[in-house]
């Protein structure tokens, strides 16, 4: 596949600084990646296995844009049950090799895969917004995230000396060592919304801690994987990374439920993580589970805020890709004394996004995923009007030109909803979200933390009490104050830790953090007496 190199000169893209308004090489690599991954189009993918190329013998899908599902992406070869029993058996075999390769050795070779991921962003960031819709600099960051979590937990195997620490007593004739020692194989089932950087964190994780790995992309997005595994290939020994492509029954079943699977890192809905924790509880040898099961984000607006900076972060927050991020804002809670002025601003600058085609240059929001996610935004507008509540801007799918071809919808406000109701409760995963009233920070609180999930939240106040409250009384994993560049969005590997809480997570260690690597690990303590 044909590589973009990134120049040394170009400005780094995160999700915190979306805007490359005077960024024209950025714009002109990106232009030249989108023609050259368009003239590969169609071609047909296999899985990687034991470091070979193999045909999927569980039938062939598509992978359709849904920018315009009149593109064809590429065509995969799934996995049958038997084929993914021999990824993971092959992952078992080249296990001894790899845990063997000194630490030193696996953080130059795994620096190295983030270093060629950042060498093919151009390429990579064509790639995800083809698969997801995503806007240019919404790709590019995933592009750059994706290479970051590399970085970054290279660099914590380096601070940490390995986490080897020496330990005993003074004088003792015993010496004690404790050491980080892998588990075996990890199986990763990774998202569509970020199909590349939730699959790349994971996999850097693992094999740095001498882990081998099984990779399973979402169906809608299994082309973003493909170049990663190319880089493990060029890099890695036969086997330590393997690629299965297929539906999650049977091929995620099979890697979910397989007794030579020694750890698994899912993310996705709250329905299937639980199910997967109640049958690891059931397992004869429980396993590590690190898994994200998403959220139902709040935004508190209180009366010192800073109207213009809250309407910006609510409006980053809930529409960006389209709303399809675990950390969207979908729901609001604004001081009565600055709702009316707070709901005007969000929905004036709600109605100036552009909806269309994610890769032009100023189209700012793209589709939803597929036809299920427009049905269920459908579905949330009528239940909402039934129920009393006001579309205050969107609440349309699109038509006419492209958006026939494609899974358009406008990015919506809702009020006057009862704020109890599913929609102040439930992840939609779609670009919408609700707006109530509240008259002091404690009334805010007790309805932001009236939910299962607990995985971001965000503030906007002028008042540092107020703030202090929030932070030491709401139940999310990853909190903001007066973020403007997104309300409950953002996270960044070594800069902000990002997992969640209650039913929003597995662990309570956050991914690009200083916590998470030290998962994929388990503890033995080493004594000799001299």
């Amino acid at each position: 596949m044909p590589q973009s190199e990134l120049k040394p000169a170009q400005a780094k893209i995160t999700y915190a600084t979306m805007s490359a308004d005077q960024m024209a090489d950025l714009h002109r690599d990106l232009d030249e990646a989108i023609e050259r991954v368009k003239a590969g189009f169609g071609q047909s993918h296999p899985l990687l296995v034991g470091g070979r190329e193999v045909e999927g013998q569980g039938g062939e899908f598509e992978d359709r844009s849904p920018i315009d599902t009149r593109i064809l992406i590429g065509r995969f070869t799934a996995a049958t049950r038997e084929q993914t029993r021999e990824a993971i058996a092959a992952a078992r075999r080249a296990f001894p090799e790899w845990s063997r390769v000194g630490w030193e050795e696996r953080v130059r070779i795994v620096r190295r895969m983030g270093q060629r991921i950042r060498e093919r962003r151009a390429e990579l960031a064509a790639i995800i917004g083809y698969e997801v819709g995503k806007n240019r600099l919404e790709c590019v960051g995933e592009v750059e995230e994706a290479a970051d979590f590399f970085d970054y937990y290279c660099d914590r195997m380096e601070q940490t000396d390995g986490f080897t620490n020496l330990m005993g007593l003074p004088g003792s004739r015993e010496e004690s060592l404790s050491v980080l020692r892998p588990y075996g194989v990890f199986g990763i089932i990774a998202p569509f919304n970020f199909p590349l950087a939730l699959a790349a964190g994971p996999t850097a994780a693992a094999l740095l801690a001498g882990n081998t790995v099984v990779c399973k992309p979402a169906e809608d997005t299994p082309l973003a994987c493909v170049p990663l595994a190319e880089i493990a290939s060029e890099l890695l020994p036969p086997g330590a990374f393997n690629l299965v492509h297929g539906p999650g029954v049977p091929v995620g079943e099979e890697i979910a439920n397989s007794d030579e699977v020694d750890g698994l890192v899912f993310t996705g809905s709250m329905e299937v993580g639980m199910m997967l924790l109640r049958q690891n509880g059931a397992r004869p040898v429980p396993r590590p589970l690190i898994i994200e099961m998403g959220g139902k984000n709040p935004a508190l607006v209180m009366a010192s805020a800073d109207l213009e900076n809250a309407s910006d972060g609510v409006m980053r927050s809930a529409f960006g890709a389209s709303g399809q991020k675990c950390s969207a804002c979908s729901r609001v809670y604004a001081s009565r004394a600055v709702r009316d002025r707070f709901v005007e601003m969000l929905v004036e600058k709600t109605r100036a996004i552009k909806v269309g085609n994610p890769l032009e240059r100023d189209v700012w929001m793209g589709p939803v995923i597929n036809e299920r996610a427009v049905r269920t935004f459908e579905q949330a507008i009528e239940e909402a009007r039934r129920d009393g509540g006001r579309v205050l801007v969107g609440g349309r799918r699109l038509s006419g030109g492209l958006f026939d071809h494609g899974y358009y919808v406008e990015p919506t406000v809702i009020d006057n909803l009862p704020r109890d109701h599913r929609l102040f409760r439930e992840e939609l995963f779609v670009p919408l979200t609700v707006v109530a009233d509240v008259m002091t920070l404690d009334e805010a609180l007790a309805l932001a933390n009236q939910t299962s999930y607990g995985l971001t939240a965000g503030i906007f106040s002028g008042d540092d009490r107020e703030i202090e409250t929030f932070f030491e009384n709401i139940q999310a994993g990853v909190v903001y104050a007066n973020r403007r560049a997104g309300a409950t969005t953002g996270a960044w590997p070594g800069q902000n830790s990002f997992g969640g809480w209650k039913a929003s997570g597995s662990t309570g260690k956050g991914t690009g953090g200083p916590h998470y690597l030290q998962q994929f690990f388990r503890e033995q303590s080493r004594t000799r007496v001299r």
